[in-house]
């Protein structure tokens, strides 16, 4: 007997008794979580960024003394190399705060929400929504991964 591989696959069908709201809900909680990692990774952005300034300062600390301006490489030096970007935190203590915090707390909820609601199963707004706007039958179209019609 063949499997038939027209939909999505198990891990991404609706279980029994979970509605269109629990599904809406649970696509909006992921979206969020989404949205929360992208913010995640701007704020490794500024960390690096910011870090590869400071670093980048110890150049011009050294170019200002070799051009003969001892006053101003002594000011770069004490008033901004490895200084604070907000009271107390470098930004590696910011990035820790956020996932202590924030992050770490909001992906344990969202994971636990799906465990409770729809047995664990992840992303089923988005394969719902891939099954209404699919063509059937179109090899561009295909339900799952390796299952194309061939022609």
């Amino acid at each position: 007997m063949t499997e038939h591989h027209d939909g999505p696959d198990a891990a991404h069908r609706r279980p029994q008794g979970v509605s269109d709201t629990t599904v809406q809900a649970l696509g909006a909680l992921s979206k969020a979580l989404e949205t929360t990692e992208r913010a995640r990774g701007h704020l490794y952005a500024f960390h690096q960024l910011t870090g590869g300034a400071d670093f980048e300062l110890d150049r011009a600390v050294k170019l200002l003394r070799e051009a003969g301006h001892d006053a101003w490489a002594d000011r770069v030096q004490h008033e901004i190399l490895g200084r604070n970007v907000i009271p107390g935190h470098w930004t590696f203590q910011i990035v820790e705060a956020y996932n202590d915090t924030y992050y770490e707390p909001f992906r344990t909820t969202e994971k636990e929400a799906r465990t409770e609601l729809a047995e664990g199963k992840d992303h089923l707004f988005e394969a719902e929504l891939k099954e209404e706007r699919r063509t059937g039958g179109h090899p561009d179209h295909s339900a799952r991964p390796g299952t194309a019609p061939h022609g």
